[in-house]
This record gives structure tokens, sequence and C-alpha cells, in this order.
């Protein structure tokens, strides 16, 4: 059988040290930036040499995940720590999701691996190759994946995969959430999410929390993963968790690889399991033939292990709780997002059942739970280890990198103003259709030589082949304009003189060296990344080194997802505790949540035009009945900027 590494989290210092105490075969952390858990507290540069060399002498790979998108103006930056890294570091592997990236490490001369992050987007076999050509030798794969499909994406490349065994949930695809930044320029593509999506929202006159996922745990199913050779690594997510969840879910899988036949262990594994603090959890669509909806509307968005409700008066709020609590214990009271929710740390032992007065603000008949743990055990362990640390004497702690920009496109055409459909219309005229493998759409496609056909976010590993099909017809008919979802979707065209590929704006696509890396693949434009401020766009459009577009007015998605709860159906209508209203539409295996307001930035329009831009897209959703939009500004990001 393969034996894949359990690669363990580390958000702080001593849950990398736990993760080393449990044994664990690699490690994954990031910097202070550009790292996409940016509420975990991180590392220094000097704190990661310290931690990688004692990692080493535990034959403990160290992977850093520099997972973010990049902005215009941070090539310079984001090399400087690049470089820094490959020359006082030289972890085993970065991590990386922006494209640009590869081409920033390809300046550095960067020594160490590249790994594909799950925010990345890679779905499915067909972009492999040039992921290869990439220097990228590794693929982290989502989540939403089954069995079948981690299987079928295996048998067709050489590439290592990672794949994530536990750990939490979003309910948007990775790498396609805009919630945080729609409504406030806190991007999840930027490690800042406020997590809109464990809110309660209310559908049908009921609340409820229709977009919190329980978290995934694999547990003894983990073991079919071991016949897959070049599944490399069982991933835990948790870069914002303790040492507590570090320590035992590490241990856990640990058990689970090395005995995968063994019930005693697997009992063992079970019981760590539960001692971690996570929320429930579950296998999603691991099993094909039993998937499971991760979301219950009625089942509150908490992490950690239920330990009773607040009693109590309005000034006199307190606990008994159902298991002994030590000093450090961190417990929450309340929901994430409610009002009067707290996390409150534990400064002395309370026995079970006892009395412990909560600080004032405490609301009578809360739930509260245990989501943290500091046990003398485990903390004298890492202590011990601690003091084997050797501190580090970086020779230089400044970089000298400057990015070399790549020559701006010069276009001199005129820019074209595209409205992009949905369901297409019946008159003939140049316009953007979505792609679907709905019959009723593939039947209204023409005319194919002067359309433009733009590819899903996301196609799944099952549809594969169906998506092959109809993109071989229509460029066997003619059709050479195309706007994708993924650069990776580039796998699924035969190369011509007349192909015109872009890449969409689910590329999130916001730098020059991104748009370098295009180029060099062979896309002849970019639409930019809706997430961008308006100065961002600007700069970008004036030195773009291939095509600029852009999304300049319509609905777009604030997420997509795989998944839906049982009890809503599309179209969904919900309502957030400020009155915002989205709905969700289900589109061949995704499902997509608009709000009911669009993008409009055509005031701007000739600003952008005299910039350089070639291409302006019209999105044209359909709208759920007896909806109408609301009036708002619709400029997103264009002048708070993006954080």
């Amino acid at each position: 059988m393969n034996k894949p590494e359990i690669l363990a989290p580390a958000g702080n210092r001593p849950s990398f040290l736990a993760a080393l105490t449990a044994g664990a075969d690699a490690v994954y952390c990031g910097l202070k930036h550009f790292s996409a858990r940016m509420e975990a507290d991180n590392f220094s540069i000097a704190e990661i040499a310290e931690l990688t060399s004692l990692a080493r002498f535990r034959k403990t790979k160290v992977y850093v995940a520099l997972n973010t998108l990049i902005k215009p103006d941070e090539p310079d930056k984001a090399g400087r720590l690049l470089d820094r890294l490959n020359q006082q570091v030289k972890p085993d592997a970065i991590i990386f999701s922006d494209p640009g990236l590869v081409e920033i490490a390809r300046q550095v001369k960067l020594a160490s691996e590249l790994h594909l992050s799950t925010l990345g987007n890679f779905h499915w076999a067909s972009g492999m190759d040039y992921l290869k050509k990439l220097g990228c030798s590794r693929v982290v794969l989502p989540r939403e994946l089954s069995i079948d499909e981690i299987r079928a994406i295996a048998a067709k490349n050489s590439l290592q995969l990672e794949v994530f065994v536990h750990g939490a949930l979003c309910y948007a695809i990775s790498g396609r959430c805009y919630w945080s930044s729609f409504l406030g320029g806190r991007s999840g593509l930027r490690g800042r999410c406020v997590q809109p999506c464990r809110r309660t929202y209310s559908y049908k006159g009921s609340k409820g929390i229709y977009f919190s996922c329980q978290d995934l745990g694999l547990d003894v199913l983990a073991k079919i993963l071991l016949d897959i050779p070049n599944v490399s690594a069982w991933k835990i997510e948790g870069r914002k968790k303790g040492p507590h969840y570090v320590f035992y879910t590490t241990r856990a899988y640990q058990i689970l690889r090395d005995n995968p036949d063994d019930p005693k262990a697997r009992k063992e594994a079970l019981s760590l399991l539960e001692l971690a603090l996570g929320r429930e959890f579950t296998h999603y669509n691991f099993l094909p033939q039993r998937p499971f909806v991760p979301i219950d509307p009625n089942r509150e968005p908490a992490s950690g292990k239920f330990i009773g409700k607040t009693k109590g008066a309005e000034k006199d709020v307190f606990l008994n709780p159902r298991t002994h609590l030590m000093p450090g214990d961190l417990i929450r009271v309340g929901y994430e997002g409610d009002k009067g929710h707290k996390l409150v740390k534990i400064r002395k032992s309370i026995p079970s059942k006892g009395r412990f007065n909560l600080p004032a603000g405490c609301k009578q008949g809360f739930p509260v739970f245990l989501i943290d743990r500091q046990e003398k055990e485990l903390l004298d362990l890492i202590g011990d280890l601690e003091k084997k640390i050797t501190r580090a004497e970086l020779k230089t702690s400044k970089s000298s990198f400057s990015f070399q920009w790549p020559k701006p496109y010069k276009s001199g055409s005129k820019a074209i103003l595209l409205e992009v459909f949905r369901y297409p219309p019946r008159e003939k005229k140049t316009i953007g259709i979505q792609l679907s493998l709905d019959p009723a759409i593939k039947s209204k496609l023409g005319p194919l030589k002067s359309n433009w056909y733009f590819l899903p976010p996301v196609i799944w590993p099952s549809a594969e082949q169906k998506w092959q099909e109809m993109i071989s017809h229509l460029q066997k008919k003619g059709a050479g304009n195309f706007v994708l979802g993924s650069p990776w979707q580039m796998g699924f065209f035969e190369r011509s003189d007349r192909l015109n590929l872009w890449a969409g704006p689910f590329c999130n696509v916001a730098n020059h060296a991104h748009l370098k890396i295009l180029k060099d693949m062979g896309f002849k434009g970019a639409i930019l990344s809706p997430e961008l401020s308006g100065q961002d766009y600007l700069n970008l459009g004036r030195s773009a080194c291939i095509q600029a577009g852009m999304v300049i007015r319509g609905l777009w998605p604030v997420c997509v997802s795989r998944t839906l709860a049982k009890e809503a159906r599309p179209i969904a209508v919900f309502e957030s505790p400020k009155k915002e209203i989205f709905w969700t539409a289900g589109h061949d295996e995704n499902f997509y949540t608009f709000p009911n307001w669009e993008i409009n930035l055509t005031e701007y329009e000739n600003e952008l035009r005299q910039a350089g831009f070639s291409l302006f897209l019209h999105l044209k959703e359909p709208l759920p009945r007896k909806m109408d939009l609301k009036q708002r500004p619709g400029l997103w990001n264009w002048d708070q900027g993006l954080l």
C-alpha cells in the first residue's frame, strides 16, 4: 500500500511544536503576509527558520503557504518575501494559489517545490500538463470530490495529489467565494474572510443556518485512499486551531494510516478525534453511493464540545459545565455572529457541574462550547521540544529582489462591450453565452464564429468527458472565442491559429506576474478579478502584457458551491439579518448564490477605455420570479479598495 504523509496545520508556534510532538510527516504554515489564514498568528521569517531547523532534525518537512491573491502593487513585496524564504529557510515546498507566484518564483530562482493550493482551482485531470510545464509538483484537491473522482484524476496524471481528510468545510468551493469581499472588501482570497456563510438567514419565513457546513472527517474511510499511489499526503485543515486539536488529529490519522485493518487501532483513533474539539463532522461527498449534505439549517454553526447552557439572571450569568475545565481552556459563549457572543479564557480549575461565573455581557440561555484545551501533559511535551530549538542567526534581514515587469501590450483596437447571457436570446448578434450541458442551451449557441463562449467556474471530473465533447464540437464547427473559468481548462482545447482564449473573471487575475504566466500559456487576454479597486483596474489596464477586460455591469455570484441545504430548492431566496437579499440557482453541477444588486461601473467606462481595456462584460442573469433588483451603487471595491 501507498503510505501518504500526514500533513498537519500550524497557525502558531505551540501548534507547530504539537505537530512535531505528534509525529507529523510534514507541517504547513503561513507567514505574516500572503497567507490565506490571516486570522491565525502565523510566523516571521526568523521563527520559521528556527522551527524548520528543528523539523528537519526530526525528519519532518515544512511547507510554507503563500496562497493568497497578489494585488497589482505587490509582486515586488511577494518576491522579497519569497527571496528571503529561499535564502534563509529553504522550505521543502511553497503552497501557492495565484499563478503569478510561479513567475515570481522563477525570478527568485526558488529551490523549493511548488504545490498548487486548493484555492488554485484544479478540479479535473485535463489541465495537468500545464501545471507540469509551470514546474508544479503537487496539487491540493478540493474537498468536494468523491473517491471515484479522486481515482479518475489520479489515473490520468503523474503529479502528487494532496487530499483533505479532516477539518472545516466551506460552503463555497475554494477560490470561488467573493461573499466577504462583496459585502465589505475583506476578501477570502486574501485570507480575511468574515464568514457571512456562518450567519443566520431567513428562507420561506423560517430562520436557519442555510450556508454553514459541518466539518469534513473521513476517519476510517481514509484507508480507501491508501491504494492510490500518487495520493502523497493526507491533509488536516486547521491553521486557526490550537495545539490540542493539531496533536490529536495528527495522531488519529497517523494511527488510521498505519493500522488500516486493526479494529482496536480504529477505536483508538476515533476516540482521539473526539478529543480534538472540532465541529461534528461528515464524509460529505467522499462516498458517491452515500453522499451527505453537510448543512442542517437547524444545527448551529459552532465548533467545539458542547458543555452546557448559561443560567441565571441578567447581571449574574453562570455556567455549570458538563466537563472539568482546566486553566487555559478556551470556551465560546453563544454562536459566532450572534449578538452577545464571547470567547472566555478559563483562569482556574472548574470541576464538572461546578459553578463558573461568566463575565458581564453574557446572556442567559446561550449554549457554551469548549473550543480549545491546554492539557498539562501536552504542554510539557511542547515545552521539552521548545528547549531543543537552536536560535537562528540569519545572515541577512532584507532582500534586494526587484520584479522584472513584462512589456505592456498595445492593442490600438476599439474596445468591445459584450452582453453575456445564461439563456441565449433568439436575435442574431454577437453575444457571450454561459455554456451548459443543458440541452435547451446547447441548441442555441450560434452563430459559432462570432459568439463568445464562457466555460463555468468549475467542471467536475464526473462531467469532464461531456465537456470535452462539447468543446471539441464547437471548435470543429468554427467557434474560436472562449472565456475560461480556470486557466487549467485550457487542457480541453485543440490548439488552432484562430483560437482566441481568454482567462475569465473566475481566474482571479490581479497582477502582472499572473498575466505573464497566462501569456506564456497562450492566452490572448484576461478578464481581471472583479474584486479589484478602481486604481488597480486603471494601473493594470495601462500596463497589462496581454489584452485586458473586466466585468463592468451585471449580477456576480457571491459564491459558487457544489451543495445546497436539503430544505432549500433552487431558485431559493434568502434574507440576511441586515435585510440583504440573496438567491441560489443551480446550473449543471454547481449552485450559484447571487445578491439582488448589480455591479455597475459604467460611469467609469470612458476612463477605462482610455486606460487600454479591450473587453467589457455585461452579465445578464435571469432573475427569480417577483424579484426586483435593489438600487445600490454597485461599485464593489472600486472606491474602498481590497483588503
